[in-house]
């Protein structure tokens, strides 16, 4: 079975209650805007169309709806760096204290004290967010490196099976480079980069007791996620009923957007406090081992660009900038 216990960790996240409510306010926020661009957009397509006659009005209803769901997901995609700065990263700060049995100092605020703690940890919004995407890039490849949960299951019978769970357990590392970057906030590093590498690296030693926590939990926030998209499926069809032109068909997406939305805002917590309870049990008493660093080195160009900026914090490089000549890798 998993390796996290549900009472404290759903204990610690109910003690993070000021960034729950941020993140509800952010991400049903983000809902909102869905729901608004989406029939803005239909609405004025709606009026275009009256120019056109016929069937104009419905068609363009019908694609002023998708240009305002398209141009919102922009929006957001841009965004997406100040949110994972603002939000994700803040309340993970918190949990990794609450996670050690440190409270926040008293008379500070939860929010406060935590964007104090990463504006000390990630000066700018975007180093975090080039650490945060190197991460993701290197752990793409860790499951492959360890040979993916088919190794769990030799029987040749169940080789489908194994597929299937292995696209399980890619899907389960989403949350994975928040676990690094609680490990950075943890260690209260001024080399982000270096600390991260060294998270990833030790991340890979206990992969496989990691990747079998995060498919427990990826079932469980599929499980819920498919019970809140029934749920919200038809409140999403009466306000998309509501809105110009033939637009009930889009009331599956906006209930994906709703279960994306309460995941993003309740589960996803859960998540990570679970995954950085065990990541931080797995790795204690451990360093970095240097044969995964040489394989990650050869396996993947984004651990190499990691390494990279961490040489480069303290002036150097892979390639020997500081002498001319390259170095070997590793």
């Amino acid at each position: 079975m998993w390796d996290f216990e549900i009472g404290r960790t759903l204990a610690i996240v109910i003690r993070t209650w000021p960034f729950v409510i941020l993140r509800i306010v952010v991400y049903f926020g983000i809902t909102v805007a869905y729901i608004v661009s989406t029939g803005a957009g239909a609405g004025i397509g709606y009026g275009v169309g009256h120019v056109w006659g016929g069937d104009g009005p419905f068609t363009f209803a019908m694609w002023g709806g998708i240009f305002g769901f398209g141009l919102v997901s922009m929006l957001f995609y841009w965004l997406r760096e100040y949110i994972l700065y603002l939000v994700k990263a803040g309340h993970i700060a918190v949990m990794v204290h609450l996670i050690d049995g440190v409270d926040v100092p008293g008379g500070q605020s939860q929010i406060g004290y935590a964007h104090a703690v990463v504006r000390e940890r990630f000066v700018e919004a975007n180093v975090l967010f080039v650490l945060d995407q190197l991460i993701k890039g290197v752990l793409r490849v860790i499951t492959g490196l360890i040979g993916g949960f088919a190794a769990f299951l030799p029987i040749p019978g169940l080789q489908g099976i194994a597929k299937f769970v292995n696209a399980v357990v890619r899907m389960s590392l989403t949350y994975v480079d928040e676990i690094i970057l609680g490990y950075n906030i943890r260690r209260q590093s001024d080399a982000p980069f270096e600390t991260g590498r060294q998270g990833v690296v030790l991340y890979a030693q206990n992969a496989r007791a990691m990747l079998k926590n995060a498919v427990w939990l990826t079932v469980m926030t599929w499980v819920l996620g498919v019970v809140i998209f029934f749920l919200t499926l038809a409140p999403a069809g009466a306000i998309l009923y509501t809105m110009p032109g033939e637009l009930a068909g889009w009331a599956f997406v906006l209930a994906i957007v709703f279960a994306w939305a309460f995941i993003s805002a309740f589960i996803e917590p859960f998540v990570i406090a679970a995954l950085m309870q065990v990541y931080f049990r797995a790795i204690e008493g451990q360093t970095p081992d240097p044969a995964w660093d040489m394989r990650l080195s050869d396996a993947s160009r984004h651990f190499r660009e990691l390494k990279d900026h961490a040489l480069a914090s303290v002036g150097g490089s892979r390639w020997g900038a500081a002498s001319g000549t390259r170095e070997e890798a590793s």
